[in-house]
């Protein structure tokens, strides 16, 4: 029971450190509101169960010993987090009222689900994360079942943690947007 709250204790503090995937699931609750944000997060928490998965059946350590996969999908995450950081500055500079509410409007759930999955999906430090995680509470002679439920603990917690994220900070938004 220790080793599964330590297992969890330590996947809290990996989920809720500032990155790429907290930042847009913040970034959507503040702008898209809460509904839309909890969709992304769910998606931002599919996209950590491949990872779990990739991590607890041992590829995780296949994937950090190849030199040349973890490069290519460094790469190719490299790439969606610049196009991600390309549009939002765009927006930025250029607020366009008619392309926000197109893009409003064209976005549905399973899109932004979609793009959360594929945010933690091309984050391959995120296999780092689970297999550091799980090895906090779990040992050489452990089980298939311990290994498992270290799995299911773990997401869990990614589960509550990007709900948390969507939750408290549109909280604000939805306040802000009451005022004005």
């Amino acid at each position: 029971m220790l080793s599964l709250f330590s297992i969890g204790l330590a996947f809290f503090v990996i989920a809720v450190s500032p990155g790429p995937a907290n930042i847009s699931n913040a970034t959507v609750a503040m702008s898209r509101g809460r509904k839309t944000s909890l969709v992304f997060g769910a998606g931002l928490s599919t996209g950590l169960v491949f990872w779990g998965v990739i991590a607890a059946s041992g590829l995780g350590v296949i994937l950090q010993s190849s030199i040349y996969l973890l490069m290519i999908l460094k790469v190719f995450g490299g790439l969606y987090l610049l196009r991600l950081a390309f549009l939002s500055g765009r927006d930025a500079i250029l607020p366009d009222k008619k392309s926000v509410q197109v893009e409003s409007n064209s976005k549905s759930n399973l899109g932004w689900f979609i793009k959360g999955v594929l945010l933690n999906i091309s984050n391959p430090k995120t296999v780092i994360a689970w297999m550091a995680a799980l090895s906090v509470g779990l040992g050489a002679n452990d089980s298939t079942t311990s290994l498992l439920l270290g799995v299911a603990v773990c997401i869990v917690v990614g589960f509550a943690t990007n709900a948390l994220y969507s939750i408290s900070v549109s909280y604000t938004h939805l306040r802000c947007r009451r005022r004005g």
